[in-house]
């Protein structure tokens, strides 16, 4: 059994292998006794789950094993998006959360993810003190009882998540629109939403996978990428459709279509949300972006006025930056977005409904509204390449890249080299290749982002030439 590790949001592990009623019992053994030492307890867990296979089972065992430790818990009685459970911890005062889920993952992974008192990913000293009682509770497996029916209630997280989101923007004025939005769900736990919080109205919602499907057919994974979404961006581009919504396994990633459908990569869907707070909204704050994120955010910040504030890849550093900073809005690469004055966690639904709020108030469609963006911010380009590994090699990748100096790379000088994640280059003008091994999946991740998608091509391929890779 490969040990137990909670990496940049939970831990996540093939089902059946490792990630099996008797290991998830454990981990929910160690978060009770977490929440036991900090004084959490006595205001009890609320315990939520997605679309796979046996993710209902699973959090039941959860919660039995939470109640078992004498802690009321709230399970939702049908699967929900992330970020409606975190709103329902912070919005029943409750000392915890706990999801499972494993967001964007192939169909054969889930993840057991735990989400603080205001609804945050739990940052890594938490995690590892869950992780450090893992040891013990696995060697003698003694869980308290759990007959514990009375701890345990059932409740919809939907309904109250439904109307904050409602009340972030001017609903009435999106429903009066008429603007015609095309939905993709890819069978995961928003299945259904994006219909419910826009209600009736002149705008219209055509959904696409709504209903759950724990095999996520037709995909790799349940990710809102390009790859991911050739059904959805096949529909817009017919016509008929103003712009196309896509959200991921769990609902707390964003993937965006234009009017044309073509797909807006998450790089440029994080710049306009930022230009719409700023521009549209009129907001100020601090911002809080990812290494992996683009620099398109920073010009923004200058542009503005507004501090960018950067972590390493994760909500469990975003998060608690973003409380920190009360920053008003923090993304990353992946396409997980979270605005002051809701809960400092991803949201993929009140994301889109934001973009649809932007393109009603601007009275322009998605491809406009980038083309100004990159007017004032400049062409950025991006791409990312994944190379699976096998465990035994990452050491040796790990000192190979640690050990490379280039001085150039696609013909730009590198001005400097850090380990914040990974192993970034920043290129002369702002520039970057980053390589990081991701903390979800058994990958090798090489980022870049520069002038020219011809450029990102060429740094792409030195990445992997850096790794040790034949290109």
């Amino acid at each position: 059994m490969a040990e137990i590790r909670f990496g940049t949001d939970g831990w996540r592990a093939v089902i059946g292998e490792d990630f099996t009623f008797d290991n998830v019992r454990a981990v929910a053994q160690a978060t009770a006794q977490w929440m036991l030492r900090a004084g959490l307890a006595s205001r009890g867990a609320v315990v939520g789950y997605d679309t796979r296979l046996h993710s209902a089972e699973f959090a039941q065992a959860v919660s039995e094993v939470l109640a078992g430790n004498g802690i009321a818990v709230a399970l939702a009685s049908a699967a929900a998006p992330t970020p409606a459970i975190s709103h329902a911890v912070r919005e029943r005062g409750a000392g915890a959360g706990v999801v499972i889920t494993s967001s964007h993952n192939p169909a054969q992974w889930n993840g057991f993810k735990v989400k603080q008192a205001v609804g945050n990913s739990a940052p890594p000293e938490v995690t590892a003190e869950i992780e450090a009682a893992l040891p013990d509770i696995l060697a003698g497996m003694q869980l308290a009882p759990t007959d514990t029916s009375p701890l345990i209630e059932r409740f919809d997280p939907r309904p109250g998540y439904v109307d904050a989101v409602r009340a972030f923007v001017d609903i009435a004025r999106i429903r009066a629109a008429g603007l015609r939005v095309a939905v993709d769900s890819m069978h995961g736990a928003a299945g259904g939403l994006a219909g419910r919080v826009l209600g009736e109205g002149a705008t219209t919602v055509h959904e696409l996978r709504g209903e759950p499907d724990p095999e996520f057919p037709g995909m790799h994974a349940p990710e809102p990428i390009a790859r991911n979404l050739d059904g959805l961006m096949g529909l817009v581009a017919d016509g008929g459709y103003d712009i196309g919504l896509a959200t991921d396994g769990d609902g707390d990633r964003l993937g965006l279509v234009d009017e044309r459908g073509a797909f807006l990569n998450q790089h440029q869907v994080f710049a306009l949300l930022v230009r719409y707070l700023l521009e549209v909204r009129g907001e100020r704050g601090p911002i809080v972006r990812s290494i992996t994120s683009t620099r398109m955010i920073d010009r923004l910040g200058e542009r503005y006025g507004c501090p960018v504030h950067e972590t390493a890849v994760g909500f469990k550093f975003l998060g608690p930056k973003m409380i920190e900073e009360d920053a008003l809005v923090a993304g990353e690469e992946s396409g997980g977005y979270a605005l002051r004055g809701h809960i400092p966690e991803r949201d993929g639904i009140l994301s889109g409904l934001l973009l649809l709020d932007y393109v009603v108030r601007t009275g322009k469609p998605p491809s406009q509204l980038l083309a100004e963006l990159y007017d004032e911010v400049g062409r950025h380009e991006y791409d990312r390449v994944d190379i699976a590994l096998r465990p035994e090699d990452r050491d040796a990748i790990a000192a190979r890249v640690a050990a490379a100096e280039p001085s150039t790379i696609a013909g730009l000088s590198v001005a400097s080299k850090d380990t914040l994640d990974g192993y970034r280059f920043a290129l002369d003008g702002g520039w970057w290749l980053l390589l990081r091994f991701s903390g979800t999946e058994p990958l090798l991740r090489i980022y870049a982002e520069m002038p020219s998608a011809e450029l990102v091509r060429d740094a792409l391929r030195e990445g992997q030439g850096i790794a040790g890779f034949d290109v």
